[in-house]
């Protein structure tokens, strides 16, 4: 059964900000567009699943979050962008890079040191504004758990845009680091 045409424009409603989410995630515009593909996909394949007194986008999220998931079990590691090569392909992308260059590869670069238990509900809370309770649903953790993840992101994120390094107690409890 195909999508209806009001389903289908909705969901083409969400891409701008389902794709800022699939490259903040995985940092790879390539990537990231695979990743935009699959969960379009998936939408689609399964729009009658799908709850009108949900939000989509956080449904597409989710849908995308697992995704990312599978894709990484796939894999089996994360691959980190060196900041000198994320600035090369912008240049190559023609992209405007903006006021502050400098800062932008440092926080792609801060970015790629969290965990990604830390950096996906930091970027769907501060970068995609959801709320705590819609990020606990796409990620599918308690609530607190992700008050808990934003906040000790953003205390090392703060601490390695200052220059420092990770801070050494950093709330980790035993998840895997990405160096």
């Amino acid at each position: 059964m195909q999508a209806d045409d009001v389903f289908r424009h909705q969901l083409l409603g969400v891409i701008p900000r389902l794709r800022r989410y699939a490259r903040s995630l995985v940092f790879d515009h390539p990537a990231a567009d695979d990743l935009v593909q699959t969960t379009l996909e998936r939408a689609l394949a399964h729009w009658h699943q799908f709850d009108q007194r949900r939000d989509l986008l956080v449904w597409v999220l989710s849908i995308a979050h697992n995704a990312h998931l599978d894709q990484r079990r796939r894999d089996a590691r994360l691959s980190v962008v060196d900041p000198e090569r994320a600035s090369a392909d912008q240049d190559a992308q023609g992209a405007d890079p903006g006021v502050d260059v400098g800062l932008r590869i440092d926080l792609v670069a801060a970015l790629t040191r969290l965990s990604p238990e830390q950096r996906e509900p930091l970027l769907l809370v501060s970068v995609e504004q959801l709320t705590y309770a819609e990020c606990a649903d796409v990620l599918r953790i308690p609530v607190g758990t992700v008050m808990s993840r934003v906040s000790r992101a953003r205390a090392i994120l703060r601490q390695l845009l200052d220059g420092g390094d990770r801070p050494k107690g950093d709330g980790q409890r035993g998840l895997r680091r990405v160096v």
